[in-house]
């Protein structure tokens, strides 16, 4: 039950280095309290909203600087939600893990952090 609530990196990005599954062959996954949950969902529907905004404006011909500035948030919008994202990894998953004495999940934590710099 206590392996459950471990964080993973994406199934997907298995190829670039970042486990898919634990050692005994399930995925990884993350229970978040509801508070977390609820946070992300809210940050995520704020984006959406704001691409369906900049969609909207597209089809309505709108001036192509005011549409690149309504891009430009929602591009910061995206960074806000990783960087929460971020965070709460970092202040369950790899603690949960340094304290299992899982020490690679440091390098895991390099990686993604070097990824999502590019």
């Amino acid at each position: 039950m206590e392996e459950e609530k471990k964080c993973c990196a994406a199934a997907e990005d298995q190829a670039a280095g970042y486990p898919a599954t634990t050692s005994c062959g399930t995925p990884r996954t993350r229970h978040r309290t509801p508070e977390e949950y609820q946070d992300l969902i809210n940050r995520l529907n704020r984006v959406e909203g704001q691409v369906r905004g900049i969609r909207g404006m597209v089809e309505k011909d709108a001036y192509c600087p005011d549409i690149l500035f309504q891009a430009s948030a929602v591009s910061k919008a995206l960074d806000s939600f990783c960087k929460e994202l971020l965070g709460q990894h970092i202040r369950t998953c790899v603690v949960d893990d340094l304290e299992a004495g899982r020490y690679e999940a440091v390098d895991e934590l390099v990686r993604v952090i070097q990824r999502l710099m590019k």
